[in-house]
């Protein structure tokens, strides 16, 4: 049952990403109106924070009763439920579009398509046997720091698809029916401050150990050759371009602290 709420814009629009972004039942108590769900990508890492801080606290708190092996798996089934393999679904339609489209128009075909193909199989295939490599090759409290951080991190700067480029299909074309609007100053500010805050923890801890610099400077260039791959082949972006951009940047974030470690 649903209740009225005097809420004001923002509040909705953030109301609206947890709803989108998560498969926690908020539409029961508040629906946010249609156009809230435009500026969902503004609120991006607020989703993060909760996806991201549920999985460190199953790595943190689980490492006391489980094995190393079993406290991954855990953790990465937990995000997964909790956004609904939104993400995964979107990096399976992405390396499936990307690898057996030859032109845009052949590319979104195949992205919009519910099936999944051999491409978008093995990518998941790799993309989970990566993640849970780097994680469980981590000490505990590391891993937990860095899933916090890296999770509401990588959906900000993936969130700049959108300001970079144009929506690839019409707005009738797309899964949500909805297309992200662009980004004003403000809501550039608060997409930066979402995705930073939740990093300060892991800079205070690992600042002596690895160069911060260059960690958050990798995941940079991975959405930058992401994005040139989007415009050379799209002329813009899509939902599933956002949520395989977000999986692919986190995943070289694990990958370069395994590295320096």
């Amino acid at each position: 049952m649903q209740i009225s709420l005097n809420t004001s814009k923002w509040w909705q629009d953030a109301w609206a990403a947890l709803i989108f972004f998560t498969r926690l039942p908020l539409w029961r108590i508040y629906q946010p109106p249609k156009d809230s769900y435009k500026a969902v990508v503004e609120y991006w890492p607020l989703a993060g924070w909760i996806t991201g801080g549920i999985m460190s606290a199953t790595i943190y708190f689980g490492s006391s009763f489980f094995s190393p092996l079993t406290v991954i798996i855990l953790a990465i089934a937990i995000r997964v439920l909790m956004t609904g393999a939104l993400h995964e679904d979107g990096l399976a339609d992405f390396v499936d579009g990307f690898g057996g489209g030859y032109n845009k128009e052949k590319t979104l075909q195949i992205m919009k398509d519910s099936h999944i193909g051999t491409y978008g199989v093995i990518a998941l295939i790799f993309y989970f046997m990566l993640l849970f490599c780097t994680l469980i090759s981590l000490p505990y409290t590391i891993s937990a720091l860095l899933v916090l951080a890296a999770d509401p991190f990588c959906k900000m700067i993936s969130a700049q698809l959108t300001v970079m480029l144009p929506y690839a299909r019409k707005e009738e074309e797309s899964k949500a029916h909805v297309i992200y609007r662009k980004m004003s100053v403000i809501a550039g500010i608060r997409l930066f401050l979402l995705g930073i805050t939740p990093a300060i923890p892991l800079v205070l801890y690992l600042h002596e150990h690895i160069s911060l610099e260059i960690l958050l400077f990798i995941p940079c260039v991975v959405l930058y050759f992401l994005y040139m791959m989007m415009l050379r082949r799209l002329k813009g972006y899509t939902g599933d371009c956002c949520g395989a951009a977000f999986l692919i940047t986190e995943l070289s974030i694990y990958i370069s602290v395994d590295v320096m470690l």
